[in-house]
């Protein structure tokens, strides 16, 4: 560079804020995954507990929370409330994660937050006892601290793992829901449904309320002993809340939603599956948990913010003739679900691209979905030492005698399957978030990744 006269040296250009946030993300990601409550209590009260400034509802269960979290927080937001939304892992972009009225939060906001986080962590780095927040424990934190700058008035927060342990757990929500339970890591959270009803009922609070749509005895026992030690009231789907369903479609469903005698008559979701339904009923029981404590939301709150709910990925129609299906089941007992939908359309022939986890049950999943399908198309997402081998899928559906194709790429197996298809004939690309949130990127214009897509390693399930 000529500047006066003199010849300077060239300055490297300095690193972008999103090159930087990539790599401290990344050193997050190398550090692993860790429960407990202790590493993001110490990092929020140096941030000055922002968690304190907004009222808090948690979600948890093993499947369904997403739904429930955007339903409740639609319902929330139709009602006139700013609403904070925390949920996880995420589809396209990491942002996705954190939103207010349904708004993600931005990159230059979360940048900032971000920044502020590691600015804590340094203060906090000089205790000699200092351990690092893990990767989900500083996104809650992030969430946090965006929900408290937006001035939300509720936070609706997805729990990540369990529920004991899980870095949500640090709020005192009003209301706790837990939406059903079945075998999920199992490593670490217990190897029956007992012991995983056990940790996820940790986010139940002292004369606290829960609502639960879990059917099973042995999960309901635990979750009433729970409740009785901790002087907690308790919703449950079938007895507290009676669910009667009207019409139903892939456009959407009607249905009633009884709360302890108080009844919402028609109301809509544009969301398929009778277990769509079941998570309607959970937000309604926490819109009637949060009547009990004087907080009143009216019937066109509800019945407006179901009706606008938006939640890719599930039972999403992306494409028609030949009509595409993403679906995000992720374990059996949502794989089971998808069927007995699948089972209610009409279609020509059934292709199914199948990408799953390697830490779920690939016989159980399989044994699901496939007896509905015509021809299979194993695939593997590229998360990170996450995929399940395809060639372990294939071996899988070959017991079913069943054809089955192995591509590798998610997005060349969609595009392979679509090839294959007839008009009439339905695509469904399932097994996981993962797998279907790449082959969203089939039907996008972007041609540039987001910071989300560059992080699809550092997410967990």
């Amino acid at each position: 560079m000529i500047f006066a006269g003199f010849y300077m040296e060239e300055e490297p250009t300095a690193p972008s804020p999103d090159s930087e946030l990539k790599e401290y993300l990344h050193s997050l990601q190398n550090s692993g995954a860790k429960l407990g409550l202790e590493r993001v209590k110490r990092l929020l009260k140096e941030l000055g507990n922002p968690q304190d400034d907004f009222k808090c509802i948690l979600v948890g269960g093993t499947s369904g929370k997403g739904s429930t979290v955007a339903m409740l927080s639609s319902v929330l937001s139709f009602s006139g409330n700013k609403v904070g939304r925390f949920t996880s892992p995420h589809l396209s972009s990491l942002t996705e994660r954190i939103a207010v009225d349904g708004e993600q939060i931005s990159i230059e906001q979360f940048s900032e937050v971000i920044g502020r986080i590691k600015q804590a962590i340094e203060r906090m780095s000089v205790d000699p006892d200092f351990e690092h927040p893990a990767f989900f424990e500083v996104i809650t934190a992030a969430a946090f601290l965006h929900f408290q700058e937006e001035e939300v008035d509720f936070a609706v927060l997805e729990v990540g793992l369990g529920g004991r342990l899980d870095a949500t757990n640090v709020t005192n929500p009003l209301v706790s829901v837990i939406t059903n339970v079945s075998l999920e890591h199992t490593r670490i959270l217990g190897d029956t449904v007992e012991k995983i009803a056990l940790e996820k009922a940790g986010i139940i609070k002292k004369n606290g309320i829960l609502v639960t749509a879990s059917q099973d005895k042995k999960v309901l026992s635990v979750f009433e002993k729970v409740c009785k030690e901790r002087k907690s009231k308790i919703l449950r789907l079938g007895k507290e809340i009676l669910l009667k369903k009207s019409e139903s479609s892939l456009a959407g469903q009607t249905f009633d939603v009884s709360v302890n005698g108080k009844t919402y008559h028609q109301l809509s979701i544009p969301l398929a599956g009778g277990h769509q339904l079941e998570n309607a009923a959970c937000a309604l029981g926490a819109v009637h948990a949060l009547d009990l404590q004087g907080i009143l939301i009216s019937e066109k709150g509800v019945k407006m913010g179901l009706r606008r709910v938006f939640w890719p990925g599930r039972l999403e129609i992306i494409q028609g003739e030949p009509l595409v299906i993403l679906d995000c089941a992720k374990d059996p007992e949502a794989m089971k679900r998808l069927a007995e939908t699948v089972e209610t359309l009409e279609f020509g022939k059934l292709v199914l691209v199948l990408g799953i986890s390697s830490d779920k049950n690939i016989k159980k999943m399989v044994n699901a979905i496939v007896p509905n399908a015509d021809l299979v198309i194993a695939t593997a997402h590229k998360v990170m030492d996450r995929a399940a081998n395809p060639k372990d899928i294939s071996k899988e559906v070959g017991k079913l005698k069943k054809d089955c194709l192995v591509i590798d790429d998610v997005k060349e197996a969609v595009k392979k399957a679509i090839s294959l298809a007839e008009e009439k004939d339905l695509i469904l690309v399932t097994g996981s978030l993962f797998t279907v949130g790449e082959a969203r990127e089939v039907w996008e214009n972007k041609k540039e990744k987001s910071l989300g897509r560059d992080f699809n390693e550092v997410l967990r399930n």
